[in-house]
């Protein structure tokens, strides 16, 4: 089994940043795509962001998507020595104010799936961020 934990989470100012990470442990897998998802209070879970391993017989890098929303405000990046994918977040609005998932799947997204909750295989429970104007 495969287990995600987020942590960064907390409660910022309207123009502040946050980074959230995401440790990944458990069985071997490659996750060859790493999602961030959010769900605010009575709303559905939705894509924030993902980065997903271009392929290839070597490492030629990432694909990296975003929700129109945060496009030029976050931005996804991971570190494969030690399995954590990151979300940096700067000018952080009232309205980015949800619980954030991460999520992982051991296959390559186009930027489609990628942002479909039902493609990802394994979530973390969570972190919340909390904007205040």
């Amino acid at each position: 089994q495969v287990q995600l934990e987020e942590s960064g989470g907390g409660l910022v100012q309207a123009g502040g940043s946050l980074r959230l990470s995401c440790a990944a442990s458990g069985r071997t897998f490659n996750p060859y795509t790493m999602g961030w998802f959010r769900q605010a209070p009575g709303k559905e879970r939705e894509f924030v962001a993902a980065i997903s391993w271009t392929g290839g017989s070597s490492w030629s890098g990432d694909n990296t998507y975003y929700v129109d929303s945060v496009k030029g405000r976050f931005t996804i990046s991971r570190d494969n020595a030690k399995n954590t994918v990151y979300l940096q977040m700067n000018s952080l609005k009232p309205e980015d104010t949800a619980v954030y998932y991460c999520a992982a799947a051991p296959s390559r997204f186009g930027a489609l799936w990628a942002r479909s909750v039902s493609r990802y295989d394994y979530w973390g429970r969570g972190t919340t961020v909390t904007v205040s104007s």
